[in-house]
């Protein structure tokens, strides 16, 4: 069950800190509003599962996000683009808090990595639920969702960073897993790793043509990619 906060306080910090990366002159108030509350889901039931299962102040934190994305709703709601972009940033700051705080006993470059996978896999949804706004808004500027796949491809570096570096420190261990670990770390290098960037890529280039719904449709094997690639790092980081 702490793998399970620990990964929805990584979602919602990612989710959040992509909302706060979106610019709202080219994306509708409505996208930021419907958002929001996934990140006041997220957040609500990791405070829940937090309170029982994570020693320490992370449920608090959690919850003062979910209260956070709440109030950024009715703002975003309201079309109060300050304010609403402003609770998207403060959300996302004590989303990280959160994530962090549920790092316990674990050293600071498992603390920075576990930021990097939410912002991983945030980024990965977000430009999906962005392309899928095409929808509802048809003359939005395909711009806002170039540079969302970008933004994703740069997390994918520096988690691709993260792992090379934690593959060289760790060589030893890797030779002498077992069965289930080598399968693991197969799965998390094959999905999350190689997998996810030659997706995003995919769907940067069929923007080109363009043809968005094409391209959120990649967006969302990407988005699966990149939850099974940071599951199983997780998973890994904890046998």
């Amino acid at each position: 069950m702490r793998l399970l906060v620990d990964f929805l306080c990584r979602f919602g910090w990612g989710m959040a800190a992509a909302l706060a990366m979106t610019s709202a002159t080219l994306v509708p108030a409505g996208f930021f509003r419907v958002n929001l509350l996934v990140v006041l889901g997220l957040a609500s039931v990791a405070a829940f599962l937090a309170r029982a299962e994570v020693p320490g102040p992370s449920w608090i934190v959690a919850a003062a996000a979910a209260a956070v994305a709440w109030i950024g709703s009715i703002a975003w709601f309201g079309e109060r683009v300050r304010g609403g972009m402003l609770c998207c940033r403060l959300a996302a700051l004590l989303l990280a808090a959160a994530t962090v705080l549920v790092q316990t006993r674990a050293g600071l470059a498992a603390t920075g990595e576990a930021l990097v996978s939410g912002l991983v896999v945030g980024l990965a949804v977000h430009a999906m639920l962005l392309g899928h706004w095409y929808l509802n808004a048809p003359g939005m500027s395909v711009d806002a969702l170039r540079k969302m796949i970008d933004w994703a491809l740069a997390a994918w570096a520096l988690q691709l960073a993260a792992s090379l570096a934690a593959v060289a420190v760790g060589r030893d261990q890797l030779s002498l897993a077992g069965g289930t670990a080598s399968a693991l770390l197969s799965l998390r290098w094959l999905a999350g790793l190689v997998g996810l960037p030659v997706l995003l890529v995919m769907s940067r280039k069929t923007l080109d043509i363009p043809n968005t719904q094409s391209a959120t449709g990649i967006l969302y094997v990407a988005c699966l990619a990149a939850i099974l690639g940071e599951l199983t790092a997780q998973l890994l980081h904890a046998s």
